[in-house]
């Protein structure tokens, strides 16, 4: 009887329990099943190059408890079927209990390779340069043999789940052991609908106990001050290695502004008085003489000093990027040319760029849907946040009168009832609109993940900014109260940061070390797939949304609203310093492993924050208007409310015009950078003639 070899991700490979065989499924579910089988540990693989005498398990399927055992050699059989029939290619594994409800998923290296070029992912070529890889040529990439060495661990584990998700009915079929009512149409996503009928409850990614060590002592256990990216992206993949990246660069750009706050603070007496009164929620005894409003030399340094940060960082940011994304080989994705996502749908046809057979929905619906049904609902949402901040603002009002018409405890506990409400008004407000945005972009039926993705995060993320920001543009344009503004602003800086630390490392901790870990003890004599189980335990990564909100909400206190509150920045580095350190330890240790698709950039997230860089001209230019020692030099000067408007808004766009300007003069992308993607280009496009040509001649 023979076994079966797992590797645990220390170099050993450990031999698991004696396997039955599984045996093959009744019915012919497909054309031609030949050429795969199923013996008594992975399934087979008819390619010599791709035969192997170790695999590397990379995914884990969890199956619903009232899998048969039927529906389960039926996906097996399904995963190791060859793609040409019907099948994803893949090499799966029923674990030590051919009945149990886990399969683990690992895939050959033909698979790999041909995943590689679909993603347009670019790898070492033979002379040294970053190329788009090609199949044809696989032999000219450098590591090509190896695909540990050739794809990372993240890569790998996503082109698994790629082509799991790509998996498509060749015709209709009955599902083994399920009720004759579940049953795939004919080019119907098999995933899809084995997980609605509950067959498939979970897929995620397995950990490697070793890399995972190695990454988390440079990472996070050590006192070093450069983050491991290269190791990150090995791991974790590009979208995640590409936030930390972010987080490093603008938490270190958050020097300047700093230092700059720090002086400022320093070397003006006004200054110190503000932040003191800002602080304390006390005002001070000569307030109303000359402390109504930002400082004019200290605050209009820091204002225009911000509109140009913003500018600086977010370009050079770009560059940077574009060279972590060469280096990275997401130069060239290709994405709107691989398979579409799970849940798109339409009318079965031929791809026009493909070839393929797969559903088509035409552009114009999907942009009929956004205009008619998606813009209206977000705008009624908005709207629904400004009347809750609108009534908040009454109810404090009314709140105050009846306190001042009548100081007695239940007065006193009436001020607190506005902002109760509020919050409880703003949190169901919040979790309503997600399920809507989520209902909402699946409405609008997008071909590609990274479309959908992004459509999703631009509707939370205008949400979002309402909720944070809807306030303090209140107070600053509407009240026009610069000492509410800062005090406001004060508070939400030191509160905000100590309840985040509490939240996302403190409790998730607790949580952890006394509730989860003890049900995950595991000792190194342990069955490999009671180790994979474990990983099963811990909670599924919630994506980096909360991550990037948190960045673009610092990024909107320091470039819209530091003109009143130099310390902004200050206070963001010494709470980034922190949170580089807490958000590797989360990801490592407290959720499972999350898939990464290959990614060039920060996507939608880029946008806004450069968004938020033009915003924060119009902002600074207004609170400095809001200024008594300017607003005091506008009447010596005889100048008009009129004039003084005309005058606000001619400087406004003249700094506009010099932050495009800017933008202009500092490159997207180095220019070795844009040298190598057109190379690369180029070199896609000749090796694309060359089978054109070849198959003409064959």
């Amino acid at each position: 009887m023979s076994t079966v070899c797992f590797d645990n991700g220390d170099g050993d490979h450990i031999d698991s329990a004696p396997l039955r065989e599984v045996k093959a499924a009744g019915g012919k579910l497909l054309n031609k099943l030949g050429t795969t089988t199923i013996g008594p540990g992975w399934t087979k693989v008819s390619c010599p190059c791709c035969v192997s005498e170790h695999v590397e398990p990379l995914v884990m399927v969890k199956l619903g408890e009232n899998v048969g055992p039927e529906t389960k050699r039926w996906l097996i059989r399904l995963i190791g079927t060859p793609q040409k029939d019907g099948g994803a290619g893949l090499l799966a594994h029923p674990g030590e209990d051919a009945t149990g409800d886990i399969i683990v998923v690992s895939a050959p290296r033909c698979t790999l390779l041909r995943a590689t070029e679909e993603l347009g992912l670019c790898k070492t070529y033979s002379n040294g340069d970053m190329e788009a890889f090609s199949y044809s040529d696989r032999d000219n990439f450098r590591g090509s043999d190896n695909m540990e060495t050739f794809l990372t661990l993240a890569e790998r584990q996503y082109i698994v789940k790629y082509e799991l998700d790509g998996l498509r009915a060749q015709r209709d079929l009955r599902i083994p052991g399920l009720p004759d009512t579940c049953t795939l149409q004919s080019r119907d996503n098999i995933c899809q609908k084995l997980s609605s009928a509950g067959v498939i409850v979970d897929t995620f990614p397995l950990h490697n106990p070793r890399k995972l060590k190695n990454l988390s002592k440079a990472w996070y256990c050590g006192n070093q001050l450069v983050q491991p990216l290269d190791s990150v992206n090995e791991y974790f993949g590009s979208s995640v290695a590409f936030y930390f990246s972010f987080l490093d660069f603008y938490t270190w750009s958050l020097l300047a502004p700093a230092i700059l706050g720090l002086s400022i603070t320093y070397f003006s007496g006004d200054v110190q008085k503000e932040m003191m009164e800002s602080v304390s929620g006390s005002p001070g005894a000569d307030e109303t003489e000359d402390n109504s409003g930002p400082a004019v030399s200290g605050h209009m340094l820091q204002a225009v000093f911000s509109m140009i940060w913003s500018t600086v960082v977010m370009e050079l940011w770009k560059r940077r990027s574009s060279s972590l994304s060469y280096r990275w080989g997401t130069l060239h994705l290709t994405e709107r040319f691989a398979e579409p996502r799970p849940g798109f749908h339409g009318v079965l046809g031929v791809n026009p760029v493909t070839g393929r057979v797969e559903p088509l929905f035409p552009d114009w619906q999907r942009d009929l849907r956004m205009a008619l049904v998606s813009v209206p609902v977000v705008g009624l949402f908005l709207g629904m946040v400004v009347l809750g901040m609108m009534c908040f603002y009454w109810g404090e009002a009314q709140a105050r009168q009846l306190q001042t018409e009548s100081d007695s405890v239940l007065s006193q506990c009436l001020l607190y009832t506005p902002s109760i409400l509020h919050i409880i008004y703003t949190n169901m407000l919040a979790t309503a609109y997600k399920r809507v945005a989520q209902s909402l972009t699946e409405y609008e039926n997008h071909r590609e993940e990274s479309a959908f993705q992004n459509h999703l995060t631009a509707k939370v993320l205008v949400f979002t900014f309402f909720n944070y920001f809807a306030v303090l543009f209140h107070i600053a344009f509407f009240k026009q109260d610069v000492p509410l503004l800062r005090k406001r602003l004060a508070s939400l800086l030191i509160m905000t940061q100590l309840v985040n630390q509490v939240t996302e490392v403190v409790i998730p901790f607790l949580v952890d070390r006394f509730i989860t870990a003890p049900h995950r003890t595991e000792s190194d004599s342990d069955p490999q797939e009671d180790k994979f189980r474990n990983q099963s335990t811990l909670p599924p990564f919630p994506g980096l949304f909360a991550e990037y909100i948190e960045l673009l909400v610092q990024f909107g206190y320091l470039s819209l609203f530091s003109c009143v509150f130099p310390l902004t920045a200050m206070l963001l580095l010494l709470n980034n310093l922190t949170e580089i350190r807490s958000d590797a330890y989360k990801i490592c240790k407290l959720f499972r492993k999350p898939f990464s698709s290959p990614v060039a950039n920060m996507g939608v997230w880029q946008i806004a924050f450069e968004v938020l860089s033009y915003v924060s001209v119009v902002s600074n230019c207004w609170l400095l208007l809001l200024s008594p020692r300017l607003q005091e030099m506008y009447r010596e000067g005889g100048l008009s409310s009129t004039n003084v408007l005309l005058l606000a808004v001619f400087i406004e766009h003249l700094l506009i015009i010099v932050k495009l300007i800017m933008a202009v003069l500092i490159p997207d992308e180095p220019d070795w950078i844009r040298k190598k993607r057109e190379h690369i280009e180029y070199s896609s496009m000749q090796a694309l003639r060359q089978q054109k040509l070849q198959a003409e001649e064959s």
